[in-house]
């Protein structure tokens, strides 16, 4: 259910309002993070009595450990040698993959395989297993597997979680830019997709010259403030983009405090001071666009 909301709000762009889909991701981001926290008391409340059941039968505490010590280690290789394999091995077996896509560093690779935290899909897959058979016998080793499950989300969480940042610095990892590149290649295209649209709505009637002048405007700027990211800013278009935008934030703030100021003056209702406010943060969000 989660899964097909986020790919609806996602992939669907057009199926639901820009509105309802601000609110699509804000409401599934939540479902999400309640499912995570549900997940997570169940196997808390669970953990005891396994536990419990677990010392009573032939595991003793330091088997239970050992075993727990073993199978997280086990993981974390095993993520390893995918990591590894899969970034490496289809590469040297074909060109036509190793060309546009090099292979990876193996400071990255060792990154990538570092980040290989257990959570949420492998409590769920271990609090699935039924309580018994088909015969109504109890299922084998299921506290064992749960009990297991959990230490190795602990040890994945706590170990690779709070150790990533050291090895990044020890490994003298920096960002590439990649992802910036990327979202920067994606903004010129879509302002440009929409200058050329535009110069074929200003032969309409109905589209006014000023106001398709002032729109031109607005996107060629747009278009050469994220093209002066691939080379030298001799115009100082950026500067000049920091300095727009640090004023249009100055006047949202404004803007706000006279909304608040309005609020409390009992000039507009909550709702309708919650409606503007609304616009206002749209309005600061598409700063940076």
């Amino acid at each position: 259910m989660v899964a097909a909301g986020l790919y609806l709000a996602r992939r669907v762009p057009y199926v639901i309002t820009p509105q309802a889909r601000l609110q699509a991701y804000a409401f599934w981001e939540l479902v999400i993070f309640l499912l995570n926290g549900l997940i997570f008391a169940l196997i808390g409340l669970q953990l005891r009595s396994i536990i419990e059941r677990l010392s009573e039968s032939e595991y003793q505490v330091a088997s239970l450990v050992l075993y727990a010590g073993l199978i997280s280690l086990t993981v974390i290789l095993v993520r390893f040698v995918w990591v590894f394999s899969t970034a490496y091995f289809p590469r040297w077996e074909s060109r036509s993959l190793r060309w546009p896509d090099p292979s990876p560093s193996p400071r990255a690779a060792t990154i990538i395989a570092w980040t290989g935290m257990r959570g949420v899909i492998s409590l769920a897959a271990a609090l699935a297993l039924p309580l018994s058979t088909e015969s109504g016998a109890p299922f084998p080793e299921r506290d064992l597997i749960l009990f297991l499950t959990f230490c190795v989300i602990l040890a994945t969480l706590v170990v690779q979680g709070l150790s990533l940042p050291v090895l990044i610095r020890a490994l003298r990892l920096e960002d590439d830019g990649s992802g910036e590149r990327e979202e920067t290649k994606g903004r010129i295209r879509v302002a440009e997709a929409a200058l050329t649209r535009l110069e074929e709505l200003a032969k309409e009637d109905w589209v006014r010259e000023d106001t398709a002048e002032r729109v031109r405007g607005i996107y060629n700027y747009r278009r050469s403030r994220f093209s002066a990211r691939f080379g030298s800013d001799e115009d100082g278009i950026e500067e000049r983009s920091v300095a727009y935008q640090r004023l249009l934030r100055e006047l949202l703030r404004a803007q706000r405090k006279t909304l608040i100021e309005l609020r409390n003056e009992g000039v507009i209702g909550d709702e309708v001071m919650h409606r503007i406010e609304h616009d206002l943060d749209l309005e600061e969000s598409r700063l940076e666009a």
